[in-house]
């Protein structure tokens, strides 16, 4: 029985966790700022950053289904495990969901979105400023929702390490060797 992830699916976890940590981080900064050439460049960043993650998300979401996770413990209620599953598609959902709602936001708004500069990605609604507006509400909300689902699936996997002493968080965690 597979008691770790894949080295696959460990890489990508982190990976794209680091993603969304700078995207986020990003995202936060940028919007503040007056309008300049450093902040346009900002956005292409994010942009860039936003479907990079979301082609890591959508293979990794291909690795998950064809890869399944380890089993959960033994000790864990059947109610924790039906919430833990509940809580990862969620996550996968809002993974998929955000970088989404924001193509079609930059679409709506008018601003093509140009995948590191050479790339051009089609334009997904046509330009409305005010569904603009909305999709920016949309994003902004998902982007909330994403960030406190990370500090439940954070918090659960310390609770799982420090408190229940389980291997849940050490299956996620990569290894290295020892020379």
């Amino acid at each position: 029985m597979n008691t770790r992830y894949t080295s696959t699916a460990i890489a990508l976890h982190w990976l794209i966790a680091l993603g969304i940590l700078a995207s986020f981080s990003l995202g936060l900064y940028m919007t503040d700022l007056s309008l300049s050439p450093t902040k346009l460049k900002l956005y292409s960043w994010h942009k860039w950053a936003g479907v990079t993650l979301f082609a890591l998300i959508v293979f990794r979401l291909g690795w998950r289904l064809t890869h399944p996770a380890p089993a959960l413990p033994d000790t864990m209620p059947p109610a924790l495990r039906l919430a833990a599953g509940a809580a990862h598609w969620v996550l996968y959902g809002l993974m998929l969901a955000i970088p989404l709602s924001g193509w079609l936001m930059s679409s709506a708004k008018g601003f093509q979105t140009v995948w590191f500069g050479v790339l051009p990605l089609p334009d997904l609604l046509a330009k409305d400023a005010a569904l603009g507006d909305t999709l920016k509400a949309v994003h902004e909300w998902l982007n909330y929702s994403l960030l406190g689902m990370v500090v439940l699936h954070s918090g659960a996997a310390l609770k799982h390490h420090f408190i229940d002493r389980d291997s849940v968080l050490t299956r996620m965690l990569p290894r290295f060797r020892k020379s």
